[in-house]
């Protein structure tokens, strides 16, 4: 079995733990409802009381599954791989699983027109950023890690094995569980829907085709690059077409739309504490714009025109070039 088949197959095989306690769960509750609803029964059954405490609380159970099947079966796979793959492959995945564990979950209580909107807008989130994944990655599963967990890995030499275990996966658990506290949310609270639910869907479908464009343009740019460089031709040392015109990070623009209309979801059913997720996402993609402009400020062929580029250019909302009056080029 060649690697790309034998990384396709623990991707697909990873979460199977979680999938067949949930199920089980599910059964349980199905075929033992009295018992489990019931807090006077009498059985006091190791098993009846792991199956009430997961009905009971389904946010908690959420992160102790994250833990024991990503952060530490991921981790685990990671030592053997030598390699952190894996949760780039599900950071694109999980959300879904979540949004579909939080509607199908005993207790869950929504509206549900808001249900169905919001789980078929994260999938369509999740189809765009693995397709980008994806194509980024030539169509092959786990052939290389994100760029900062190998510099990370040369950082911390012979320790980073334990390190990663913290900063690759428990860090993941924090935002990926915030980023999606509006899905458990939707999915507890039952309130009719209103013009907020229409401006939250307005929010998430334009940042979720902000990022596609902005991903796609950007993709375009480097394929050409390759192009050039493979034919001995002098290549483009930046990207300031399209979207990226109008900001130098456009693809993270639209990802962090995507979260924050989620978070209207969530203010507009009275749980405004689930901005918590985007407002510590936002914070790490400020930190991870400086490491990737830091990036290519060293390599020398772009250095002069990224700089360029920084000057006149927003960092992550859109707006006119700093060279441009009124909308048009000083030059003009």
């Amino acid at each position: 079995m060649g690697r790309n088949s034998k990384n396709a197959s623990i991707a697909l095989l990873a979460p199977l733990p979680s999938l067949i306690f949930y199920l089980s769960f599910l059964r349980y509750c199905a075929e033992h409802e009295n018992h489990i609803y019931s807090s006077s029964n009498s059985d006091n059954s190791l098993s009846l009381d792991v199956w009430t405490w997961c009905y009971d609380h389904p946010l908690l159970l959420a992160n102790v599954l994250f833990f024991l099947n990503v952060n530490l079966l991921f981790w685990l796979i990671a030592l053997v791989q030598s390699s952190h793959w894996l949760i780039d492959v599900y950071w694109t995945v999980v959300p879904v699983l979540l949004v579909h564990y939080y509607a199908t979950h005993p207790l869950a209580n929504c509206n549900p027109w808001r249900s169905r909107a919001v789980i078929l807008m994260t999938w369509a989130w999740s189809i765009r950023l693995s397709h980008n994944y994806f194509r980024r990655e030539k169509w092959q599963w786990g052939a290389r890690e994100d760029w900062r967990f190998t510099d990370m890995r040369r950082h911390y030499g012979k320790h980073w094995w334990w390190i990663s275990f913290f900063s690759v996966y428990v860090s993941q658990q924090v935002f990926l569980i915030g980023l999606c506290l509006p899905l458990y949310v939707i999915h507890s609270v039952d309130k009719p829907w209103n013009l907020w639910d229409f401006l939250a869907v307005a929010v998430c479908i334009t940042g979720i085709l902000v990022a596609y464009h902005a991903d796609t343009q950007l993709h375009k740019f480097v394929s050409r690059n390759y192009e050039l460089k493979e034919l001995g031709k002098p290549v483009v040392p930046n990207l300031d077409k399209g979207l990226w015109r109008y900001s130098r990070h456009p693809n993270y623009f639209g990802e962090q739309l995507w979260w924050w209309g989620l978070v209207i979801f969530g203010w507009n059913l009275g749980c405004a504490w689930t901005l918590v997720g985007s407002l510590i996402n936002g914070m790490c993609f400020a930190y991870v714009t400086v490491l990737v402009e830091r990036r290519m400020l060293k390599r020398g062929y772009r250095a002069e025109a990224y700089k360029a580029y920084q000057e006149t250019t927003s960092v992550w909302i859109p707006w006119f070039n700093s060279s441009q009056k009124g909308g048009k080029d000083k030059n003009t």
